[in-house]
């Protein structure tokens, strides 16, 4: 079985790499290790091989094993980068550090509500959908700009972009998609790239790769 540290010494040198062809510094690119569905048994080998910065897609489960964890490490960052419910804003405001999800007016309002009672402004990413995929959530593109303006209005903080392009095709356009749009609106950050695709995400500009399988192995 290869270990934890050795996935993550891995994973951290294609990330190098790719961030050396794109004439980009390695510390523009955060790693975020994707660790739902994965139990605080199998997180600790990662945290121990020297990784602070993980992702969950659930508010129940981030609950579930979480608190302990960050007890012993409380510098672990932890990202939402899963939908996120309207019910769940204020829970979210407070377990979070960032959220990746933000893609619609009500999100959006609630969100700010949370925000002004919790009076943490936990920065986020917008979903957009650049592959015009209802199913997977996200921001249309023609919306974007509305969006963003009335986050600028509710003081809700957005520092990038996010996006999840189409199973099976080849992700590079959609990235470079991504980059433009976040370049358009004057946007640094840039949420894409996971398991498969994550090098082609660094050359095209991402500054946050969320990775799961190559850092866990597969679920069973």
């Amino acid at each position: 079985m290869e270990s934890a540290a050795s996935r993550l010494e891995d994973v951290e040198s294609r990330i190098a790499k790719a961030s050396k062809i794109a004439r980009r510094a390695r510390d523009e690119v955060t790693l975020i290790a994707v660790s739902k569905t994965h139990d605080a048994q199998a997180i600790q080998p990662l945290i121990d091989a020297g990784q602070r910065v993980f992702g969950e897609n659930r508010v129940q489960e981030t609950e579930a094993k979480w608190p302990a964890l960050r007890e012993r490490h409380p510098d672990i960052e932890l990202h939402m980068i899963g939908s996120l419910q309207s019910n769940k804003a204020e829970d979210a405001a407070r377990k979070f550090d960032f959220i990746h999800s933000l893609d619609r007016p009500s999100l959006l309002k609630a969100l700010a509500k949370a925000y002004d009672k919790t009076g943490r402004r936990v920065p986020c990413f917008v979903q957009v959908d650049v592959g015009e995929e209802e199913q997977k959530g996200g921001c249309p593109i023609a919306d974007l700009p509305v969006l963003l303006a009335q986050a600028r209005e509710l003081d809700v903080p957005v520092v990038g972009l996010m996006c999840i392009p189409p199973l099976e095709i080849e992700p590079a356009p959609f990235f470079a998609l991504l980059d433009k749009l976040a370049r358009d609106y004057g946007l640094e950050g840039r949420s894409m790239g996971m398991s498969g695709d994550y090098e082609t995400a660094v050359q095209l500009g991402a500054t946050h790769v969320r990775v799961g399988t190559a850092l866990f192995g597969s679920r069973d």
